[in-house]
């Protein structure tokens, strides 16, 4: 798979990379920050990195026009004590108002098809939800230690 095979449209949303879309990288960064609270600059920094072709752990956007409604990016580890599982996919949100329309499935599905495509399997992520990602053929493999956090949180594997 090419990197411009993931461009797909889904009713009026378009489906890409960040490398097909440069120009969204500053407001991709803010888009995330303000979902997350992560600071502005580490996305920044990785979405940089990503785009200097020094990584292929990526960032994926949905766009409604060119209104950024979902996204998820890939990293080495998603802030948690299990640093030999890596890739991580992280930060996926989609925006309340366009919520249970497959946005999120449809990401989940080209970043497992792109890591693959680029021989970078399995890809894991961390999260508090339980029976979401499983429909998206993701297995929960363990709990881990969040850094700085009290409470253990799940992990998941996509092989």
């Amino acid at each position: 798979m090419q990197t411009s095979d993931i461009i797909r449209e889904s009713k009026c949303y378009i489906y890409v990379t960040l490398r097909q879309k440069p120009e969204l990288k500053e407001k991709a960064a803010t888009w995330f920050h303000n979902k997350w609270e992560v600071p502005r600059e580490a996305y920044l920094e990785c979405m940089e990195a990503y785009l200097n072709h020094e990584t292929e752990y990526g960032w994926y956007l949905c766009l409604d026009k060119e209104r950024i409604v979902g996204g998820l990016g890939v990293i080495e580890n998603d802030f948690h004590d299990r640093k030999d599982l890596t890739p991580n996919v992280c930060a996926v949100y989609t925006d309340k108002e366009y919520r249970c329309q497959g946005i999120a499935g449809q990401l989940l599905d080209i970043v497992v098809k792109d890591m693959k495509s680029k021989g970078i399997t399995p890809i894991y992520l961390i999260t508090d939800h339980t029976s979401f990602y499983e429909r998206y053929g993701w297995e929960f493999l363990c709990m881990v230690q969040g850094d700085n956090e009290p409470d253990m949180t799940r992990m998941y594997i996509h092989r």
